[in-house]
């Protein structure tokens, strides 16, 4: 008979396992709590508005060309592409707006005028994330992590330390380059999406790769679209999605499960894949002989931000802003004391305000202006409509004060998500935005296990465990779960 896999969550990672399973042979349903297909890659409608709720950056082309072209299919078959150029917009402050180029020949130009010599080392620089991307998109990512072993040959030893992965991003940064734009536009990629850059490796400057190198892009109709093309190659294969159905226990018998109940209703599964919050599944739907980790190993782990975030719809067009627009105005010494140092609500936040009808006239009624703002803040923290409405009107003076122009008369609509909002509707722990913080502690064997130690067909997959945080990672992370179970189950 044809094996049932059951995959909880359809997310990036959810989605992605369940196509490569699929394509194994076996019969697969995906279990999503939520009204739709997609995790944090929601969307929702309002008044001639479509707000991506959560990734709004599309870097790694190549990963998503590889998820489609896997299944016989193309990203041209589902969303066209278009390149930003500048890639994004950062505000220094005191009227100091450098503008990211597309080209490298312009970005290399560009630092040169910041800082003389710096052109040649940022050759350097992005020569060796080249290297770095290369080994680890196309090697290290597809390793499951389950031992050390499977770094013991002596060509990924001998990679292991050419990629850096004993020192860190802001050593290396520092060492080549002296102009603190410079060496905040190297680590702004770390600092947001998951650690200090004294504590990241410096293998993550594969990120600065994809970003200066592979170029800043967007899915026109947004970044849904991506899930809508994912859904449905899943559905061409054969998968089966249920909505509205929150997993509320993973079955077993002996060491093995038997399948999940959700909504009170037996799924029976030949093995399950938990692509929902690692966290969740290990202490909430397992019994405590099956779980992976207790409480306090979870307490020690160190979490990349949480987000307040804004989706405004604002009546007419707002000037000096770019698709993408970084305010690196205030102290990020104090940003990052405040986020992983010593955990509060931020005084002075650093944010990222996305404006995707620059790019793209669909996503707001013609002649409008469609906004995500973000602030990065620590997780863990409790919000408060009040100390919402507090960064809501602090953001929206210094982005006033940017444009020149009056805004938060002309917002038609409005509305947040903040740290509570990520555990209620993702079960996010500790209502963390992007997983777990990229730390060499956190990096590769040293995150939470793919494999549950105690049910031999119970795996996991997603920003939690291997490989990382972030959309490409995720996509990877459920392609090599599959692999996993097909090696259990086949």
């Amino acid at each position: 008979m044809q094996k049932h896999i059951i995959v909880i969550g359809s997310g990036f990672s959810g989605i992605s396992a369940a196509c490569a399973l699929a394509k194994q042979g076996y019969r697969v349903t995906v279990l999503e709590k939520n009204e739709a297909a997609g995790g944090r890659c929601s969307v929702f409608k309002q008044d001639g508005f479509v707000f991506d709720m959560g990734p709004s950056w599309y870097w790694m082309p190549d990963v998503f060309e590889w998820f489609f072209e896997t299944y016989g299919d193309t990203v041209d078959k589902h969303y066209h592409l278009t390149r930003l150029n500048p890639s994004y917009r950062i505000n220094f402050g005191k009227g100091e707006v450098i503008d990211i180029p597309a080209s490298l020949d312009e970005l290399y130009a560009l630092f040169e005028s910041l800082e003389p010599g710096s052109a040649t080392q940022l050759k350097k620089f992005l020569d060796d994330a080249a290297y770095k991307y290369k080994v680890g998109m196309q090697d290290l990512v597809f390793r499951p992590c389950n031992h050390v072993w499977e770094f013991a040959d002596l060509r990924m030893v001998k990679a292991l330390f050419t990629m850096q992965l004993f020192t860190s991003l802001r050593r290396e940064v520092y060492s080549k380059f002296k102009d603190d734009r410079i060496r905040k536009i190297l680590e702004f990629p770390v600092y947001f999406l998951g650690a200090l850059p004294s504590n990241t490796p410096a293998l993550y400057s594969i990120l600065n790769y994809a970003d200066l190198a592979l170029g800043t892009w967007y899915p026109q109709g947004g970044m849904y679209k991506i899930i809508e093309g994912m859904v449905h190659v899943a559905e061409q294969l054969g998968v089966k999605f249920e909505y509205h159905t929150a997993v509320d226990k993973i079955t077993t018998n002996g060491n093995t499960t038997t399948g999940v109940i959700a909504n009170g209703k037996q799924y029976t599964a030949d093995g399950v894949i938990a692509a929902a919050d690692y966290h969740h599944v290990d202490q909430h739907l397992l019994n405590p002989e099956h779980r992976n980790y207790d409480a306090s190993y979870w307490d020690k782990k160190v979490f990349a931000p949480s987000s307040i975030i804004f989706y405004l719809g604002v009546s007419g067009r707002v000037n000096k802003l770019l698709h993408h627009n970084l305010f690196f105005d205030q102290s990020f010494e104090q940003f990052a004391d405040e986020i992983y140092r010593d955990p509060k609500w931020p005084e002075e936040p650093l944010f990222y305000v996305s404006a995707p009808s620059k790019t793209d006239p669909t996503v707001a009624p013609a002649g409008d202006e469609n906004l995500f703002i973000l602030i990065p803040v620590a997780a863990g923290l409790q919000d408060t409509p009040e100390i919402r409405n507090h960064y809501y009107q602090k953001v929206m003076d210094r982005l006033e004060a940017f444009c020149g122009e009056d805004i938060r008369n002309r917002v038609v609509f409005k509305r947040s998500f903040a740290p509570v909002d990520f555990v209620n509707r993702y079960n996010a722990c500790k209502g963390n935005a992007y997983g777990l913080a990229n730390t060499l502690r956190q990096t590769a064997i040293f995150k939470p296990k793919m494999r549950n130690k105690h049910l031999k067909n119970l795996l996991y997959a997603g920003q939690l465990t291997v490989p990382g945080p972030g959309v490409p990672p995720s996509l990877i992370s459920g392609y090599v779960a599959a692999g996993e179970m097909n090696r259990i189950l086949g």
